[in-house]
């Protein structure tokens, strides 16, 4: 059955940030039927990720990590209001930039993704996942240090198996070996994230926040998707059927007709 993308009358810009191991690559099904809907869209690559220079070793904090995206937030006119999307780790990324430009964003669309609060450091989402997922789950996931000894920074890059298997679940194996060519190792910044003061509420707290569950996701699973709802609240919940964790590869066109909705409504 021939699936339709609605023009959108109204133009706006989105931001579109990907998740750890990743790259702008990600959303190269999204990002033209988008534009094709009428749209300004933008996808980054985070600091040592996708095509960016940087190296992992260079890179010490999230912030650190989330500079490119600060650096377009803070190129944005005063008046102007974007929708940013926040994938999987990415979600904290956007948080960054939600913290200092709430002014900037119009929505925050939160992609099965990490949602932090305004109470707990910033870690306490990603430490309450681990705790949750056992040393197994991880399957050929590979952890290693780097950095220096007194500033260490673990480093991650997902497997074959962990990617066909969890992440990758219901993409073609096209996508799979494109992944398998294109991850690079990636840091969740553990040890910077605990020392750091909760997200403020009076900007953070201030943006308009949209979760979007991808019910099928067997990396980020659907019922941690929902206790970060409840343990935060937004504003809304969608909900993309049969959706796994990679939903922009594996069902554009619906994530897509999802973020031209959320777009209508909060821009």
């Amino acid at each position: 059955m021939e699936f339709k993308v609605s023009i959108s009358r109204q133009r706006a810009r989105i931001v579109l940030v990907h998740g750890v191991c990743h790259g702008a690559w990600c959303w190269y099904k999204l990002k033209p039927l988008l534009e094709a809907s009428g749209h300004d869209v933008t996808a980054l690559d985070l600091s040592a990720s996708g095509v960016d220079p940087r190296s992992l070793d260079d890179i010490r904090t999230l912030e650190d990590y989330t500079k490119p995206l600060l650096e377009f937030m803070a190129s944005i006119p005063q008046d102007e209001k974007v929708v940013l999307v926040g994938h999987s780790m990415g979600g904290l990324n956007i948080a960054v930039a939600m913290d200092k430009y709430p002014e900037k964003i119009g929505v925050a669309v939160f992609l099965s993704a990490s949602l932090p609060d305004t109470t707990h450091a910033p870690s306490y989402v990603l430490d309450r996942y681990c705790e949750q997922i056992p040393a197994e789950e991880w399957l050929d996931t590979k952890f290693s240090p780097v950095g220096t000894p007194e500033n260490p920074v673990t480093s991650m890059l997902f497997g074959p198996e962990f990617i066909s298997l969890k992440l990758y679940r219901l993409c073609s194996p096209q996508d799979v070996a494109l992944a398998n060519m294109l991850l690079r190792p990636g840091s969740l910044f553990l040890g910077d994230l605990s020392k750091k003061s909760p997200f403020s509420n009076e900007r953070f707290g201030s943006v308009k926040r949209v979760y979007v569950v991808c019910p099928e996701d067997k990396a980020v699973p659907v019922n941690f998707q929902y206790w970060q709802i409840e343990n935060f609240g937004v504003d809304e919940v969608k909900e993309i059927a049969s959706a796994d964790h990679m939903v922009m590869i594996s069902k554009p066109r619906e994530l897509c007709q999802c973020l031209l909705e959320i777009s209508k409504s909060y821009v």
